[in-house]
């Protein structure tokens, strides 16, 4: 469905991506994960034929966005991280004016608008202004705004960023039911847990490049351990304490200022030997490895501006 080789684009001296391969296979949830500024929108940009390619191939549905782009956008759904609904119209006017963009029949069009709204359940505001609509009904909204035109393809940037848990849940369920259609979707986003959830694959990026690809239980076997054990201390016994306090009891130790992380194949059996070896945490918290502990190990815990 999608093909990039060596794909890089400059804007001017700065280099957004650099010469990154990937592919996507139809059917597939694929993910870009990384830092604000490591490339995932300019890359999905330039997916959606929006943002020429600067060096390198890139193929989408088997074509070349350079001379194809609009035979491309025609076969493409895409949910952009803002909601750019007209707030001036119903929830059905503005996917009725969206369908329209395509040619869509107008009988054919109010077909699709009942039952898309039906998916997202929205079906009971069909005639309700957009301004009345809560942040998580707009997201829904804009995703069936993005499958009008029944797309190969669907483009979702940060798709659930601000939305309450109760909302992000849903729409996880409206995603999961896409990709059973056979819907190939390709997002970015800064949930780790969203991704784990949804992506088949991904891939992160960091400084224009990518820098790890697999499936999430893949990239986890390979950059994290199974458990990490989250130790806290009192202040006055945090100061005094230095990574090789803990090196015997774990493959890598990380020092944050609020909290130890022991990254282990047994968390509960690293505790017991804390114990024994007298090291009395206030609280300790044995969990799996996620992927957010491979996303802060592979693109740091700093604040990239």
């Amino acid at each position: 469905m999608i093909e990039a080789r060596q794909l890089s684009k400059r804007f001017g001296e700065r280099i957004a991506v650099d010469a990154i391969d990937f592919s996507v296979g139809r059917g597939e949830v694929f993910g870009f994960l990384g830092p604000n500024g490591a490339g995932k929108t300019t890359t999905m940009r330039m997916i959606g034929c929006v943002s020429p390619v600067t060096s390198g191939q890139l193929r989408v549905l088997g074509m070349d966005p350079a001379t194809e782009g609009p035979s491309i956008r025609a076969r493409l759904g895409v949910v952009p991280q803002a909601d750019t609904l007209d707030t001036e119209l119903s929830v059905g006017d503005n996917l009725l004016v969206y369908a329209r963009f395509f040619d869509i029949p107008r009988r054919e069009a109010l077909r699709r608008i009942d039952e898309l709204l039906e998916f997202v359940q929205l079906g009971d505001r069909v005639r309700e202004q957009v301004d009345s609509l809560s942040g998580g009904m707009k997201r829904r909204l804009t995703i069936a705004r993005g499958l009008i035109n029944n797309p190969d393809i669907v483009l979702l940037d940060e798709p659930t960023t601000g939305l309450d848990p109760q909302a992000r849940h849903l729409l996880w369920d409206r995603l999961y039911r896409l990709k059973q259609r056979g819907t190939t979707l390709v997002l970015t986003t800064h949930y780790m847990d969203e991704a784990e959830q949804l992506c088949d694959r991904l891939v992160v990026m960091d400084h224009a490049r990518i820098v790890a690809r697999g499936t999430p239980a893949e990239l986890i076997a390979q950059y994290s351990t199974r458990e990490v054990v989250e130790l806290r201390f009192a202040d006055e016994a945090r100061d005094s304490l230095a990574a090789s306090t803990f090196s015997d009891f774990a493959e890598r130790v990380e020092m944050l200022p609020d909290r130890v992380l022991l990254y282990t194949r047994d968390g509960e059996g690293t505790v017991e030997a804390l114990h024994r070896r007298g090291v009395a945490p206030a609280s300790v918290l044995v969990r799996r490895s996620t992927l957010e502990d491979v996303f802060l190990r592979l693109t740091g815990r700093s604040l990239i501006e």
